[in-house]
């Protein structure tokens, strides 16, 4: 009955395809399945008896106090208009040089990605205050479109990242069970804080071909951008210095204090939390419809990621129940150029689940299913959770269903055709799928970086 397991899967999908809230799916499918084998005596009842111990690991998990504590400090800043006020700054210094006001935008995303973490704040934010701009100025729609859309999704890669705070934690479960099932009974663990040193160089990477891109793009193709820059008399370093002084400190405060060894992941996130509540107070943002706001949408993220995770941890347990997981182990271990071939097939599936689920749902409910198999198969854990997290930042810019195309569309005028901005992300496809080749040929980009610190 092992492809009931598979069946389970596919009906978790079409489901959530039709619309139906994620974490409601992922535990009604799974339960209405298992109650579908009991009755037909093909699955073992006693699998269901570990959702309350699971419930409660959840619940007492310290490394996923990160989550809420990250959501507020992005809420905070981006209800500060923090990048407003850095975009307004870098512009006008930058904005002389023809492709300043594009290299602004990168810039800005880079230092959003880094404070606030979140893809779709991102991208709604710089489309809202670049896109109109850069038009205005002589950018062709689908570079300013493309350019907008693909430093949105920094936020995935750049840590203190959500998305890296969720794989972390996963991918920490999937290493101590891939050693425990090849006989290591004094397992080691990967945490929060690998995952952030290895995105760093990757991060930093993308950053400068987008950049290297945009410069490439001013001398091979001069049409797409101002024949000439704006010139501002307003243009001051002091004011770029004092834009960036704020959320700079932040970021330093957060990440140097993990890297650091200060604190965890989950007490930067604190610092992160109260710092950016300071820099609200600093700016006179805080006040009550902004506090009322802040507390309502950090709530109903966090509400969203826990109720994710608890339909998740049923459906995996459903899936095991069934005997999927040996299924996946038998067919890897059976596919001709073993760990590669494996690895291949599960960024591909990972790739094309990105046009229908959201990062979280790929997190909680693949991850846990294949990271074990391809761990034992002798793959760094670090390595494979930036590998995915650079994975689904591609697909989320895909046409046709990359979320942050969709994202960007709802904020864009009428007159950018649709057609314009998928045009605008090929190139920035083109170069994460570079930087997906580099890190697989040099896993050294990865996993350097965390044995030098750690």
């Amino acid at each position: 009955m092992e492809w009931l397991a598979f069946l389970l899967f596919f009906a978790v999908c079409a489901c959530l395809m039709l619309g139906y809230p994620v974490a409601l799916t992922l535990a009604g499918v799974s339960l209405l399945f298992a109650a579908g084998g009991i009755v037909f005596g093909v699955f073992d009842a006693s699998y269901l008896l570990a959702t309350p111990s699971r419930l409660f690991g959840i619940i007492s998990n310290e490394t996923l106090i990160a989550v809420p504590l990250f959501v507020l400090m992005g809420v905070i800043l981006e209800r500060a208009k923090i990048a407003e006020d850095l975009l307004i700054a870098m512009s006008t210094v930058l904005g002389r040089f023809k492709t300043g006001l594009a290299v602004s935008v990168i810039l800005v995303g880079m230092l959003l990605a880094a404070s606030t973490g979140i893809v779709g704040a991102t991208v709604v934010t710089m489309g809202l205050l670049s896109l109109p701009t850069m038009l205005k100025q002589g950018y062709s729609p689908s570079l300013a479109t493309g350019t907008i859309c693909a430093t949105g999704t920094l936020g995935q890669i750049i840590p203190p990242s959500i998305a890296l705070v969720l794989l972390g934690d996963v991918l920490s479960s999937a290493y101590q069970k891939a050693q425990l099932d090849m006989g290591i009974f004094s397992p080691e663990s990967v945490s929060v804080g690998d995952l952030f040193v290895g995105a760093l160089i990757p991060g930093m990477l993308l950053v400068v071909f987008y950049l290297l891109y945009i410069l490439g793009i001013s001398y091979f193709s001069p049409k797409q951008i101002p024949k000439q820059g704006q010139q501002n008399e307003h243009a001051s370093l002091a004011g770029l210095l004092l834009a960036l002084l704020p959320p700079l400190l932040l970021i330093v405060a957060v990440l140097g204090s993990i890297l650091a060894g200060i604190a965890t992941p989950t007490e930067a996130a604190a610092v992160g939390a109260v710092g950016a509540l300071f820099l609200a107070l600093l700016k006179r943002k805080l006040s009550l419809d902004n506090v009322k706001y802040i507390t309502q949408e950090t709530t109903k993220v966090t509400s969203m990621v826990f109720l994710i995770l608890i339909g998740a941890s049923i459906f995996s347990l459903v899936f095991r129940g069934f005997g999927g997981e040996e299924v996946l182990t038998d067919l890897f271990q059976s596919l001709p150029g073993g760990a590669f071939t494996a690895m291949l097939l599960v960024m591909l599936v990972i790739f094309l689940l990105g046009f229908i689920l959201d990062f979280i749902e790929i997190t909680f409910v693949v991850v846990p299913i294949v990271a074990p198999i391809l761990i034992m198969m002798g793959l760094d854990p670090i390595w494979l959770g930036i590998m995915i997290a650079v994975n689904l930042q591609t697909s989320f810019l895909t046409p046709p269903f990359g979320f942050a195309l969709f994202y960007l569309r709802g904020v864009a005028p009428d007159s950018i055709k649709t057609q314009a901005i998928y045009k605008g992300v090929m190139p920035f496809i083109a170069i994460q799928l570079f930087l997906l080749i580099l890190m697989a040929s040099w896993p050294q980009i990865v996993t350097w970086l965390p044995s030098v610190v750690y």
